[in-house]
């Protein structure tokens, strides 16, 4: 890296203090193979974790300073929600194998989230998303910061909410009006956006919870230092690891991740226009 510091646009940062917590769901909505169960007390260092996601401003004082070439952008593809292309025919690919709603688009980066003829005007406060692990661990460092550990992304995401569902409680997410950025509709073709959002909403939308985090769940998933599986190589870049909190296009019939305890993963060399991050430090005990 050519520099080192902290980025002016840098999330303001939360303390948290040491403590114990029930890490897992206790709502019976665990999706089956994510191991979410079984419930167990962990315990968490003291720690300072970013109020919002990382923003497309910050992620550009980053490049503008070390001169990082993303993942995204070396490969030259990226996949993109099919709702929110914008790009010729020609830089259509095709669909992801597996998932006919993503959209496999040439020149999609963090510069373009939605395509070649997408730019970041007006999104100085969103979330950057088509960033791989690789590219979040590096802005991490960058910042003498570093991401996550599962534990401490949950435990920061209850905000004092021991056993809760979500954030905020139990209640749902559109209980008394919209509580964070997911789908409504019917997925994946009909989005009517009753949250106002067809894709990422400014980190500072809804309300925090109660230790002041912004949107940890949905918007977007962010990423966490862990591997998917305890014992996967932590230097192959196919290990898989771990993202939490689910994204703006969670919905019940399809993907109900958008809890406290959910998880999901992929490759660190994967980005995506649904994919972000927030970073940590450690406190002194």
């Amino acid at each position: 890296m050519a520099a080192t510091g902290r980025a002016e646009h840098h999330p303001a940062e939360v303390l948290v203090a040491a403590g114990q917590f029930a890490m897992g769901d206790s709502s019976g909505d665990a999706n089956p193979g994510d191991a979410e169960l079984p419930i167990r007390r962990v315990d968490v260092a003291a720690f300072g974790i970013d109020s919002t996601s990382v923003t497309n401003a910050a992620f550009a004082e980053f490049v503008a300073a070390t001169g990082y070439v993303t993942d995204a952008e070396d490969l030259g593809i990226s996949p993109v929600f099919h709702l929110a292309v914008r790009a010729d025919d020609r830089d259509v690919l095709g669909a992801a194998s597996g998932t006919p709603w993503w959209a496999v688009v040439r020149g999609a980066d963090w510069r373009h989230p939605a395509g070649p003829l997408s730019s970041l005007d007006g999104l100085d406060d969103h979330p950057v998303v088509q960033v791989t692990w690789r590219d979040a661990t590096a802005y991490a460092a960058w910042c003498g910061r570093r991401l996550p550990s599962e534990a401490e992304w949950e435990y920061a995401s209850r905000g004092g909410l021991d056993g809760a569902k979500y954030p905020w409680g139990d209640a749902e997410v559109d209980e008394g009006g919209w509580r964070a950025n997911i789908w409504q509709g019917r997925f994946p073709t009909v989005n009517t956006c009753e949250d106002g959002y067809l894709t990422t909403a400014p980190v500072h939308t809804f309300a925090p919870n109660g230790y002041g985090l912004w949107q940890s769940v949905g918007n977007v998933w962010e990423w966490c230092h862990d591997t998917w599986l305890p014992d996967a190589d932590q230097a192959d870049p196919e290990a898989l690891r771990v993202m939490r909190g689910g994204s703006y296009l969670c919905h019940i019939s399809y993907c109900n991740r958008y809890r406290n305890s959910a998880r999901t993963s992929t490759t660190a060399d994967s980005a995506s226009g649904n994919v972000g991050f927030r970073t940590v430090r450690s406190l002194a005990p």
